[in-house]
């Protein structure tokens, strides 16, 4: 009790002492800024004047809504930003921004300049046997095989180890035929080396013969000997089959030195030249990184993939690599011909179709004003472009925020990229009503279900997973991961087996494939990412007939859709999860979208 009171206490002294001192800030501050003389008046006083404008909050992406309070758009779920305010400018077609409204919305301007124009060409491949040194392993006389002496594939021989033993007739009558010479040999020596070279003919060693003279006795079976060290990569026969002269057995190749072989495709193939250097690293070896040079670029593309292949050879000394290894490889390709070009940076291009646009600073503006210029571009350099046609050494453009300056274009009327001959933006857009372009809705598009061998259900499931890596490559907006994971969607595409189709699914299956590869085809044959988004939402269309008829093993997918995707068209994708993350927009609008359908 005593303690309560010794805190209440303190507490009363501890107001005192802030009334006392807030009472000498009032009378300290009349003294300082009171004017003797002054008075306050009412008359004519602007309340709404000297209250602080309320801030508009808005979304780069749907300028139409305006918000009093910060929050998330609608429609594609992007953070709202502050609405920048133009304001008069000698240009007609430019958008000014004050510099608070530039910091509000992180807008960023760099020069434009020229740079050493490097383009970084990734390609994939695998690891292959030098065809140079892979052979066959031929039995040089006809019979029956009486014993395999290598029995397995993979396994290591030495040149002129016994593979196997032959009982050949034909090379018993032809050691009697030896034997009955050797009686004439003084009167006939020219029929004993008739003899002789019959056996030679069918790889008979000298010694070998000289011992059926010695012996005089004739021997029923006899060894097929290797011709080259290696690894057997293929057992043509087995024990009781007969060959005849000239039959492969094995198949050996001598893996001490490989090729890694790339596919390249068209737009890459002018970039790479003979000599060029390579890194590359392989899946078996995370964190390893190996080099090479390009040592052939083949003259043909094939007519069915549109890709030529590019050899790099390796020493394997060690055996550590192994064939059908996979591999990514980055050629870094001087682009001399671009030397005297600009280069701007990626972010600073805005696509709409097959136009590239950026906003130019107006350097005689007071304030920060800037135009919206369409440019040509030429080839990418990674995370920027050479521009071929467009800009001017010097000139100043927006590199970040460039959506914001956008959206503010279009709430002025101004020309934007979506506008490009300026006029108020529309708030009448249905949404709801989009469906992509060439499509049906999702009810038209629903099919039966079909009974799927399980077999084949396992390996479509393998499709599905690499699919949502790809996936999930579009949503981080990365077209060189974009291109790698749509390699492994193709390759789990091509491990199904038809075989367990049958009737409905199988009609189905080949109906769909040829668009599935086509699609995928024109992914890894893109590193343009609005390029590979298209086709993207084509693979989507096909898969979703396929899922949808042979569904997945125990697993959920959810069917969503965009309507601003592909210029306002819309478009499908599939996701394992409910929440959205949008592939064709990535984080520029990562929640615009919406659960169609579940399957399963």
């Amino acid at each position: 009790m005593k303690r309560e009171k010794i805190i209440i206490r303190a507490r009363r002294s501890a107001f005192v002492k802030a009334l006392i001192f807030i009472s000498f800030g009032i009378l300290v501050g009349w003294m300082l800024f009171h004017t003797p003389g002054s008075t306050v008046t009412t008359e004519g006083h602007d309340h709404e004047k000297e209250t602080t404008q309320p801030e508009i909050w808005t979304c780069s992406m749907h300028p139409q809504f305006q918000l009093p309070d910060p929050g998330k758009c609608p429609i594609c779920a992007m953070d709202l930003i502050p609405l920048i305010k133009g304001g008069e400018v000698s240009d007609p077609g430019a958008i000014k921004l004050s510099v608070e409204a530039l910091a509000l919305a992180n807008v960023h301007t760099s020069v434009v300049g020229k740079a050493k124009p490097v383009r970084k060409v990734r390609l994939y491949g695998t690891i292959q046997p030098d065809e140079r040194l892979m052979q066959s392993q031929p039995s040089h006389i006809p019979g029956r095989i009486e014993q395999l002496l290598v029995n397995f594939t993979g396994e290591q021989v030495k040149k002129g180890q016994p593979l196997a033993t032959i009982y050949s007739p034909e090379l018993i009558n032809a050691q009697q035929d030896l034997l009955e010479a050797m009686k004439m040999k003084d009167v006939q020596p020219a029929i004993l080396e008739a003899a002789r070279e019959r056996l030679r003919q069918w790889k008979l060693s000298s010694d070998q013969i000289a011992s059926i003279e010695q012996s005089g006795t004739v021997t029923t079976e006899f060894p097929v000997l290797a011709g080259t060290s290696g690894i057997v990569m293929g057992r043509r026969v087995n024990v009781g089959d007969y060959v005849n002269r000239g039959t492969v057995l094995f198949d050996i190749t001598d893996l001490s030195k490989l090729w890694v072989l790339f596919d390249a495709y068209e737009q890459d193939i002018a970039f790479i030249r003979i000599g060029d250097k390579i890194t590359y690293t392989l899946q078996a070896m995370p964190g390893k990184r190996f080099e090479g040079r390009v040592t052939f670029v083949d003259p043909f593309v094939d007519q069915m993939t549109r890709v030529a292949k590019v050899r790099v050879e390796v020493s394997n000394s060690n055996g550590a690599l192994k064939p059908e290894m996979f591999v990514t490889g980055l050629i870094e390709a001087r682009l001399d011909e671009y030397r005297n070009n600009m280069v701007i940076p990626r972010s600073a291009v805005l696509w709409t179709g097959k136009r590239s646009v950026v906003y130019v600073k107006l350097p005689e503006e007071e304030e920060p004003a800037f135009r919206l210029r369409e440019i040509t571009l030429g080839p990418k350099l990674g995370n920027s472009y050479v521009v071929v046609d467009g800009l001017e050494e010097g000139e100043e453009i927006v590199t970040d925020g460039t959506f914001s300056v956008d959206a503010a274009a279009q709430l002025e009327g101004k020309p934007s990229m979506m506008n490009p001959s300026g006029g108020k933006v529309s708030t009448g857009h249905d949404h709801g009503a989009m469906i992509a372009e060439g499509t049906s809705s999702t009810m038209e598009m629903e099919s039966e279900k079909v009974k799927v061998d399980q077999r084949f259900t396992k390996q479509f499931k393998s499709v599905y997973d690499h699919y949502l890596q790809m996936s999930d490559a579009f949503v981080d907006s990365d077209p060189d991961k974009v291109t790698q994971q749509s390699a492994y969607v193709l390759e789990a595409l091509k491990k199904t087996e038809m075989k367990y189709l049958k009737g409905a699914a199988h009609d189905i299956w080949m109906k769909q494939l040829p668009a599935l590869e086509k699609a995928l085809d024109k992914i890894r044959s893109s590193d343009d990412l609005e390029v590979q988004r298209e086709a993207y939402a084509g693979f989507n269309l096909a898969f979703y007939k396929v899922l949808k008829a042979f569904g997945l093993e125990g697993d959920t997918a959810y069917y969503q859709y965009c309507p601003m995707a592909l210029g306002d068209k819309g478009a499908y994708w599939f996701s394992d999860q409910k929440e959205i993350r949008n592939p064709y927009f990535g984080d520029a609008m990562l929640k615009c979208g919406e659960t169609r359908e579940t399957l399963k």
